[in-house]
């Protein structure tokens, strides 16, 4: 299990390379326009991405390795670059938009760094979660990783939709055999 959540990390990271890349490249009114998308536009989708990761590690992840262990002490390391990331709100200027990716950066490389420590034990953790009315509980850490996923790759889709819109070319829709070596991302 703890294999295939890493070569997903490793899929986000290269995904998001890719978008940045692709945003990056584009004026900040382009990236700040309104595209009807529930998050406004590009830069809106993309912040919305870094707030899923952002609160998928920083409650699920933690709580499934909040125990004193040394390989839990380790990994809650690895998340602190999270706490000090900025929040972005409204209509961002191009710096802000240069700090947005820096962010996004981050939490992918923190991602892929605590998927790599986890383990099958910490995957199969119960959860408390205060969705479905209470119904369950808890589910396993490995249920809110792939809603991880399917977060991530949801958006990334909206803006895929958006970039077909406006008739640029793109492609991060498929994993990279190199995610499946400890060389990638």
């Amino acid at each position: 299990m703890k294999d295939i959540f890493l070569v997903f990390a490793k899929y986000n990271k290269d995904a998001d390379s890719a978008v940045l890349s692709l945003l990056g490249d584009l004026s900040n009114e382009e990236r700040e326009a309104d595209r009807g998308s529930y998050y406004g536009g590009l830069s809106g989708l993309a912040r919305h991405i870094l707030g899923g990761v952002r609160f998928f590690l920083g409650s699920f992840f933690k709580e499934a390795i909040k125990d004193n262990t040394p390989a839990h002490v380790a990994a809650l390391e690895i998340l602190k670059p999270l706490e000090t990331l900025p929040n972005f709100e409204g209509t961002l200027a191009e710096a802000q938009w240069k700090a947005v990716a820096d962010a996004i950066a981050t939490a992918d490389d923190v991602y892929v760094k605590l998927s790599a420590v986890l383990t099958d034990e910490d995957y199969a953790k119960q959860i408390p979660i205060a969705w479905y009315g209470g119904n369950p509980a808890s589910v396993p850490l490995f249920f809110l990783a792939q809603n991880l996923v399917a977060h991530n790759t949801h958006h990334r889709g909206q803006i895929s939709h958006i970039l077909d819109s406006l008739k640029i070319k793109h492609d991060f829709s498929g994993l990279n055999p190199a995610c499946l070596t400890d060389k990638a991302s």
